[in-house]
């Protein structure tokens, strides 16, 4: 029996505004619904993030460390409730809440997610989920790229609402 070799993201696309009916009339499309709540400490060093999808909920604490004047580190854990509930005492008040629509559609050969934001009149980001590093993948017609944003650390799930908010094209 051989390994299936480990699955993970390697490409993602700021995409132009889907038609959401072509996305839900995808064969095998899955729709989960987040809600997201953001809390950045003063200094910007830490931010705790609790994630509501499918009645689970999830608490992650990121840690910014600077190691240099262009280059940071993060370090990202899942947390206890009890920890994120002591941690709010760290963090300032204001709140970034996002509720966003995950779309997860397999096609061809590989694994499509689609994330709508609320914010976003014009625009969502796709992730293309591949079971190989340099694996061959083709994303629909009806899905109109404007830009690859693979290394873009504003665009990943794990982004501030208010970083990409701000964002310009």
């Amino acid at each position: 029996m051989t390994k299936k070799p480990n699955t993970e993201i390697e490409r993602k696309f700021l995409i132009g505004y889907p038609d959401r009916e072509l996305l839900k009339k995808s064969p095998g499309c899955r729709i989960f619904e987040f809600e997201q709540t953001y809390l950045l400490c003063d200094d910007g060093s830490m931010r705790v993030r609790k994630s509501e999808c499918c009645g689970k909920t999830e608490y992650i604490r990121n840690i910014k460390k600077r190691i240099s004047d262009m280059a940071h580190l993060e370090d990202e854990r899942v947390i206890s409730e009890e920890t994120y509930r002591e941690l709010l005492l760290c963090a300032d008040k204001s709140r970034n809440v996002v509720k966003k629509t995950r779309y997860k559609i397999p096609f061809e050969n590989h694994i499509m997610e689609i994330d709508i934001y609320p914010f976003w009149k014009d625009r969502a980001v796709l992730e293309v989920e591949l079971s190989e590093e340099n694996e061959e993948f083709a994303i629909p017609d009806y899905i109109r790229i404007i830009k690859e944003v693979t290394y873009d650390n504003r665009y990943s799930n794990k982004a501030l609402a208010k970083d990409i908010i701000n964002e310009t094209l």
